[in-house]
């Protein structure tokens, strides 16, 4: 079966950001640096890049697979753009996972919409963390 992932691009937060996630919806993170790369004539790592996340990847244990990787020196840096939002979903009965993710993202965020009863039965939420990635949380029999 096909899925969909999140794939988040960082200047050089990833590592930071990634465990950060994984406070927040837990499961494990596994991340692959620059410098754990094999030196090749076609992609030469700086000293200064090798620290930095080439590939990591949180896997929740509610099925969520969040992505991330930092820029390093090799391309331009690209912000989250405002049309990219990660939705964490789920049925009435994830309610407490739900909402404690949009609990604690909602430190240090921005652009907070409460996470609250919404006009068609569900609970609904949204916020830009302290990464500026922007989050939308939706809860109730309704969604899934």
């Amino acid at each position: 079966m096909a899925m969909l992932n999140p794939y988040l691009s960082f200047k050089d937060q990833a590592r930071e950001a990634l465990e950060y996630y994984q406070s927040v919806l837990g499961g494990e993170v596994n991340i692959t640096t620059f410098g754990d790369m094999p030196d090749s004539p076609e992609m030469r790592i700086s000293d200064a890049d090798k620290p930095l996340v080439m590939h990591g990847q949180l896997d929740t244990p509610k099925g969520l697979c969040l992505m991330a990787s930092d820029t390093g020196s090799v391309m331009p840096y690209v912000p989250p753009s405002e049309g990219m939002v990660v939705a964490l979903t789920g049925p009435s009965q994830d309610m407490d996972y739900i909402r404690g993710a949009y609990e604690k993202l909602r430190d240090g965020a921005s652009d907070v919409m409460d996470f609250e009863a919404a006009p068609w039965g569900d609970h609904y939420g949204q916020l830009k963390d302290r990464y500026g990635i922007s989050w939308m949380f939706n809860c109730g029999d309704g969604t899934v």
